[in-house]
């Protein structure tokens, strides 16, 4: 099976935002992360290089300190090289795009845990900038939390990735990279395992058919 039979022409792209606040429409977007995946021979997901960049808050943006604090994000610091939001989009989005276009798909599908709330910031940015050229779905997504719940019976990130058998580092946390990796990894654990629950059964069926 190729990507673009698997999810109906969606090629999954995973997506974590660092932010000023949970008001997609007043918080800053602060940092981006995307990590594009691909299948292999075997027919399993696997991941892409992550594309990555820190934002400066828009105009007028709402910055909560208590934000801050738990992603402990500094936007006047000028060592973050961030880029305005219309130039973060157009870096991250064209290596999404390329991604889908190499893997014969005909647009990205946003993979997050939480996933509405990341998209909600991405389709805000996108808005503010007037962005014409934005290759994700404007509201289907794939959401970990729920995938995770099904699989392990954990709904929070670190606790889902330890129950898949991976590593978290907690002190890593609540960077845009660093969770989109870790969400990366447990998306691929669960759809991958699911696949090899497939072909065992395929496997089953025709050992009884013979």
């Amino acid at each position: 099976m190729r990507m673009a039979e698997r999810f109906r022409g969606f090629l999954p792209v995973v997506v974590d935002v660092e932010t000023g606040g949970f008001d997609a429409e007043h918080d800053a977007l602060l940092e981006i992360a995307a990590i594009p995946l691909f299948m292999d021979a075997e027919g399993m997901l696997q991941q892409q290089p992550v594309v990555s960049t820190h934002v400066e808050p828009f105009a007028g943006a709402n910055l909560d300190p208590r934000s801050l604090e738990i992603t402990g994000i500094d936007p006047t610091n000028p060592l973050r090289g961030a880029l305005a939001e219309r130039q973060a989009l157009d870096h991250v989005f064209h290596v999404v795009r390329v991604a889908v276009r190499e893997a014969g798909c005909q647009r990205a599908i946003l993979v997050g845990h939480n996933a509405a709330f990341d998209l909600g910031f991405l389709n805000q940015a996108v808005r503010r900038c007037a962005h014409k050229r934005n290759p994700f779905h404007p509201f289907s997504c794939f959401d970990t939390v729920s995938l995770a719940g099904l699989a392990y019976g954990q709904t929070v990130l670190s606790k889902a990735v330890l129950a898949a058998g991976l590593t978290f580092d907690s002190r890593e946390a609540h960077s845009a990279v660093y969770d989109a990796e870790r969400t990366a990894e447990l998306f691929c654990r669960v759809v991958n395992r699911w696949h090899q629950l497939q072909l065992v059964e395929q496997a089953h069926c025709g050992l009884n058919a013979a």
